[in-house]
């Protein structure tokens, strides 16, 4: 294990979840434990950890949970076992009237939510976030299945000293997302997606992940799906854009270890924070 003054071990868990839900939780296990015996305190996993096919469909209806349904009861036992934190994305079970309305247009299923969660030892999920940007791009279209998350004030916790906020996949593409989580106090964000493969694809992942951490000055803990959907390469990025951790192809877990002192020491050198002149509000 690492000692303090090494800093809080966060770690990235890479793997590529598929419509077998049991065998999602046991890899989910797998690789929480594989973390915490690398000394990490907080393990981020991909997007739709819950359950996924390549494409949207009726059974993603189907497999929508409740945030108290098995898949976050799991996590959260899970997280009380290792004493840890974990944050992973889920489908989650929406029935709202927009839903409904939406639906008799459509003459499908129900939308679901594409949500990340975040759970604490003995406490369950102490935040949650549900993608503000939907992938309608690259000859995709998730709003057809997925509804977007409201605009509502970032959730955060904290670990170890050190403020945690949720983001997903897409909404690296929009700046203004990470910026008002790092507003509302966040040193690190987590970043669960499937980012999906194709030309170019892993440079922009490198490149906006990297971007976001340089631009606000925090630590950004990203995990992607791994190949033969994702495009892999799940990555911590420090205060300063150095890549801590990375993981290529495989199906692993990468740990770094991060601190509030390395935030302070990049903001004294880069105090951009401090010198902007504009503020983000909705459109």
């Amino acid at each position: 294990m690492q000692s303090t003054t090494e800093g809080f071990g966060v770690a990235v868990a890479q793997f590529a979840p598929n419509d077998d839900v049991a065998r999602n939780r046991s890899e989910l296990t797998r690789l929480a434990e594989l973390a915490v015996a690398r000394g990490a305190r907080l393990v981020v996993f991909p997007e739709y950890s819950s359950y996924f096919t390549p494409e949207p469909g009726e059974d993603w209806s189907t497999a929508a949970e409740p945030l108290d349904g098995a898949f976050a009861t799991h996590l959260s036992a899970l997280a009380d076992r290792l004493g840890v934190h974990l944050v992973a994305g889920m489908i989650e079970r929406r029935d709202s009237d927009r839903d409904r309305g939406h639906d008799r247009d459509r003459g499908s299923g129900r939308r679901v939510a594409n949500t990340v969660v975040a759970l604490a030892p003995g406490a369950g999920i102490v935040a949650r976030y549900r993608k503000l940007h939907l992938y309608d791009a690259f000859g995709q279209q998730e709003s057809a299945w997925v509804e977007p998350g409201a605009i509502e004030p970032p959730e955060t916790f904290e670990a170890g000293g050190i403020r945690f906020g949720l983001q997903t996949c897409y909404d690296a593409r929009f700046p203004e997302v990470t910026r008002r989580i790092v507003d509302a106090g966040a040193d690190v964000v987590c970043m669960p997606a499937e980012w999906v493969r194709g030309p170019l694809k892993e440079a922009h992942w490198r490149v906006l992940t990297t971007a976001r951490a340089l631009e606000n000055t925090v630590y950004v803990a990203a995990a992607d799906q791994a190949p033969p959907m994702g495009a892999g390469n799940s990555m911590i990025v420090d205060p300063m854009g150095v890549e801590l951790a990375t993981i290529g192809e495989a199906t692993d877990v990468a740990v770094a270890w991060i601190s509030k002192e390395r935030i302070d020491a990049v903001r004294r050198v880069n105090p951009a924070l401090a010198l902007r002149r504009f503020d983000v509000i909705p459109r």
